[in-house]
């Protein structure tokens, strides 16, 4: 295991160890005949570093309001923040410059090693930040401050309903829950605001993702009282709960819904409908939008974390999907299917021994999957979280537009549930061969290890326990799913195919994504690809076309993080021979959080130079 953080006391021995204490001759008091104030010691680079993460931590919190909530940090429970706002984006750029400022005074080489890897981190994740809220960059991202699929729309009735992070067991959980939820009528109008702003500069969204967020807003304001999430928490009050705080607090958040939120969401809707989507634009790309073409770079760099092109991403998924279709084809001929790759992908979309026989038969499956993955886990990892994990149906005012899998993390204490969601919208469109995948990329070893794994270390700064990047996050889940031998899953050859389809999706992602924002392809295209290239259903298809649209370059992050670690493996093998234990190679990974591709390349360098 590698640790960050260290008391006072072992920071002093690492630095007598290191020879990094200053001289006898330098530390000594000069003899002078009057009195002088005498300087405090010069703070030494690791408890430097160490002083910043966290006072740059806690700005960040106050800022926002709602991460410190998902983390389990109450303090800050009745804010909801000025997201969306100028004085939002004027702080956090302010902050970063600041940050940035701070870390370079700092020497790097007088730190200890792991605090090096702290460093670098922290170094590019700060000037990604300030490149994102520069000018150029803003000006397409302000504009457009909801989407379909990563919108405050898409989460926050969860956290307002009491199935997410904000706890609802005490008076003052619900009086700052009625707080924050004026916090998110503001975040609505102010969006509406930003959207005009869009329309102005002639910077907007495609219509599909307009459609997509006015389908969305419909159904929620076409929910009933009994149905609202925004109500669920007096349908289940505490049981301490006297009866004249019952009924102030029904009263309060019955006059909420119906005199704001619900007002709010039609204001939404109906802006959207009528004014927005006639001037939306018809091509789903950034390269249609203007200042576009400059944005997706930046977000390839931002998800992937290294310097690659459209083109060059492209190329590799290219030969991804070709060397994957390979191993299809041996697949194919190991059943004894005697058609077409095409025609099997079609065998396994539409033969109903694929198709799962109810909501309950998949729920039950993922259970038996993920007892079959606890048999094995400890055989590839040393460290196992504490966190529990739950797992659920994706609730059913969200399961049109979401993936047909997703994590959401639990708390760093423990106390509530990591959850793995599976997708039952369209149930007959929907196949099981990737269900055990599936599960080894959200639940075990995937997003579940890595996100609680980090959280559960308190020995790193906030930033590496709770933050990170794409690429890391999903690389690590995508390169989990290549576990599957060694977890004694996907023995059975459809089940294997499965887990090479869901490859394929990564795969393909890195050509689709890229076709479309960078060459031009619609949305049709795009989705004739993908069916082309895989066993996946159309609804699933769309979904995931439709995600590519909404959140552009996210879907890159996958690939390009998961063949990172992979190569970083080979090295480690190749270097090791017999020596190499997979359970030491995975603590290194993780056990220092989301680390951007090239950082995480140094460390593990750095440790087979040592074990070498």
């Amino acid at each position: 295991m590698v640790y960050l953080l260290r008391s006072s006391c072992a920071v002093l021995m690492a630095l007598l160890m290191s020879g990094h204490v200053p001289a006898m001759a330098e530390m000594a008091t000069p003899v002078v005949a009057a009195p002088t104030t005498i300087a405090a010691p010069e703070e030494d680079a690791d408890h430097a570093l160490i002083r910043l993460f966290a006072e740059s931590d806690e700005a960040s919190l106050r800022r926002n309001p709602i991460n410190a909530l998902f983390r389990g940090d109450l303090r800050y429970a009745s804010k909801f923040g000025d997201y969306v706002t100028e004085a939002f984006f004027d702080g956090e750029r302010m902050a970063a410059r600041a940050d940035l400022v701070r870390l370079r005074a700092i020497d790097r080489d007088r730190l200890n090693p792991t605090n090096r890897v702290a460093y670098d981190s922290f170094r590019w994740q700060t000037e990604m930040t300030l490149k994102g809220l520069s000018p150029p960059i803003l000006a397409g991202t302000a504009v457009r401050p909801l989407d379909h699929f990563s919108g405050f729309q898409t989460f926050y009735p969860d956290l307002a309903s009491g199935q997410s992070a904000a706890p609802f067991k005490t008076i003052a959980d619900y009086d700052n829950n009625l707080l924050r939820n004026s916090g998110y009528v503001r975040l609505l109008d102010r969006s509406i605001l930003r959207f005009r702003e869009g329309l102005t500069k002639q910077i907007v969204h495609p219509r599909l993702i307009v459609q997509n967020m006015i389908d969305q807003f419909a159904m929620q304001l076409g929910q009933s009282e009994k149905d609202a999430p925004f109500l669920a928490p007096i349908a289940k009050f505490p049981a301490d709960f006297s009866a004249a705080d019952k009924a102030r607090l029904s009263r309060a958040y019955l006059r909420q819904y119906r005199q704001e939120i619900r007002p709010a969401y039609r204001r939404m809707h109906d802006f959207l409908k009528n004014i927005y989507l006639p001037k939306a634009r018809e091509g789903v790309g950034l390269v249609h939008m203007k200042g576009g073409p400059a944005l997706y770079d930046y977000l390839i760099e931002q998800n992937t974390t290294l310097p690659l092109s459209a083109d060059q991403v492209h190329q590799i998924g290219l030969a991804e999907v070709e060397r994957i279709r390979g191993e299809m084809e041996t697949i194919k001929a190991k059943v004894g299917f005697s058609g077409t790759l095409a025609q099997f992908f079609d065998f396994i979309r539409t033969d109903a021994r694929f198709k799962p026989m109810s909501k309950e038969a998949l729920r039950d499956g993922y259970f038996a999957i993920g007892q079959q993955v606890d048999k094995r886990v400890r055989e590839q990892f040393s460290v196992i979280p504490k966190t529990p994990l739950e797992i659920r149906a994706v609730p059913a005012y969200r399961e049109k537009t979401d993936a047909g899998g997703s994590y959401q993390q639990g708390s760093a204490d423990g106390t509530r549930p990591g959850i793995f969601y599976f997708n039952t919208y369209d149930l007959p469109s929907r196949t099981t061969p990737g269900m055990e995948t599936l599960y080894l990329h959200e639940a075990i070893p995937g997003h579940h290890f890595q996100i609680s794994l980090a959280q559960e270390n308190k020995d790193l700064p906030a930033f590496m326990r709770f933050g990170g990047n794409t690429a890391y996050v999903e690389g690590w889940a995508l390169y989990a799913e290549s576990l599957w031998h060694e977890l004694g899953m996907e023995q059975d050859p459809y089940s294997r195919f499965g887990g090479l389809d869901d490859e394929m999706l990564r795969a393909m992602r890195l050509v689709v994504d890229t076709g479309i924002h960078a060459k031009g392809w619609t949305r049709q295209q795009a989705m004739e690809y993908m069916i082309a290239n895989s066993s996946m259903g159309e609804t699933d298809v769309r979904s995931e076309v439709e995600r590519y649209i909404a959140i552009p370059g996210q879907a890159l992050a996958y690939k390009i993080g998961q063949m990172t670690i992979a190569q970083m493996k080979a090295r480690a093998q190749a270097v090791l021979g017999k020596k190499f234990d997979p359970r030491e190679f995975h603590a290194q990974i993780l056990m220092t959080g989301a680390l951007p591709m090239a950082v995480l390349e140094n460390k593990i360098d750095t440790w087979l130079a040592e074990r070498k």
